[in-house]
């Protein structure tokens, strides 16, 4: 098993980024482009990539009162993954990111990865200002 994880401080409320993070018709906004989901009969997904031109059974859960996403495959248990905001002093939050790989045929890679993880969180810091700025103006 393979884990990788990656954080990001942002300026907005915990609630504000849970909410843009756990917003089904908008994972695309912030996920690797690479990837999207489209929801079934919640928390059932079928999570399509770009790169292998693949559909993929999943889960995906959020837990609000611990202001947690949670997703992993369905079927074959290759990978699973979460997302974790917590407030931190003046207004802000950290997010935390963590992806399990339990089939190394499915890890792309260090490198990879990081760099897909530490994309996804500066979308999501895009996604929560736009919320934010929009929210205030």
């Amino acid at each position: 098993m393979t884990e990788y994880e990656r954080s990001r401080t942002m300026p907005a409320q915990p609630e504000q980024v849970f909410d843009q993070a756990a917003n089904i018709g908008q994972l695309d906004t912030w996920l690797p482009e690479a990837l999207h989901v489209e929801a079934e009969e919640l928390p059932a997904v079928t999570v399509h990539e770009d790169r292998t031109d693949e559909d993929t059974s999943a889960l995906l859960r959020a837990r609000r009162d611990q202001m947690r996403l949670e997703w992993g495959t369905r079927d074959q248990g290759s990978y699973a993954g979460w997302l974790q905001v917590a407030g931190i002093s003046g207004g802000a939050s950290e997010v935390t990111v963590h992806l399990s790989f339990f089939d190394e045929r499915h890890d792309p890679g260090e490198t990879m990865v990081r760099d897909a993880l530490d994309t996804c969180l500066q979308r999501l810091e895009e996604q929560v200002r736009l919320r934010v700025d929009h929210a205030a103006g």
